[in-house]
């Protein structure tokens, strides 16, 4: 079983920046790709950004390329979002989630992944 908790959200001008983390319990975390999704208000839970277990491969959606960055320690048992150049669009509930199947393909969709956090609030001010 793995527990995943985020932290790091808050309230950021436009343009400014926040580092989100994802900080696990379970040894087997370090083996699972981890993925960071969003949720606005009235809209669905979207994927962001993934990291492949070892944190060499990693996936980003179009709308965040070259602002946001994923990465992860397995030292630490933590996974991190940097967010550069926040938007006000970017306005969400922030989860973490962790996919426990041993695969060399990284997951986008929501369904693909099996332990998620509680969730860390991201707001953006314009």
């Amino acid at each position: 079983q793995v527990q995943l908790v985020e932290s790091g959200g808050g309230l950021v001008q436009a343009g400014g920046s926040l580092r989100l983390s994802c900080a696990a319990s379970g040894r087997t975390f370090s083996r699972y790709h981890v993925g960071w999704f969003r949720q606005a208000p009235g809209k669905e839970r979207e994927f962001v950004a993934a990291t492949s277990w070892s944190g060499g491969n990693t996936r980003y959606v179009e709308s965040v390329k070259g602002r946001f960055t994923i990465s992860r320690d397995n030292a630490k048992n933590t996974v991190y979002l940097q967010m550069n150049s926040l938007k006000p669009e970017d306005t969400a509930v922030y989860y973490c989630a962790a996919d426990r199947r041993i695969t060399l393909e990284i997951m986008t969709s929501r369904d693909e992944y099996d332990y998620w956090g509680q969730g860390t609030q991201v707001t953006v001010s314009s």
